[in-house]
């Protein structure tokens, strides 16, 4: 398959998952307001550029990475006995990793920021 149109899979791919994650945080009940504060949150992992292209790829990735949102659900669902407010902070998570992945904003990689498994930004 031709590089562009795995990128537009990839790019409608994370659309999917971001709007899974609106519906999620819509079952949990919480505020709007919540949602719109924290939704940016995520790229405070761009602060790890600071210690250079390879820590900060790596914090970065850490933040926005379908598996961080993936454990993270399924610890608080196990361990914290599915605390509503703990699972709809991880959909804002998930949410914002959705819709950045449909902007094209991808993973990383160590040789710089505008680097990403998505291609160059």
């Amino acid at each position: 398959m031709e590089n562009r149109a795995m990128r537009v899979i990839l790019r409608l791919e994370g659309l999917a998952l971001g709007l899974l994650c609106i519906w999620l945080y819509k079952t949990f009940h919480h505020g709007w307001l919540m949602f719109a504060l924290l939704f940016l949150a995520p790229d405070l992992s761009m602060l790890g550029y600071l210690l250079g292209p390879r820590v900060g790829a790596a914090v970065y990735n850490l933040a926005h990475s379908w598996t961080t949102v993936v454990v993270a659900f399924f610890v608080v669902w196990f361990l914290f006995g599915g605390d509503t407010l703990l699972l709809a902070l991880i959909t804002i998570l998930g949410t914002h990793i959705g819709i950045d992945r449909a902007l094209g904003y991808g993973l990383k990689l160590p040789t710089g920021f505008r680097d990403t498994h998505l291609g160059r930004i």
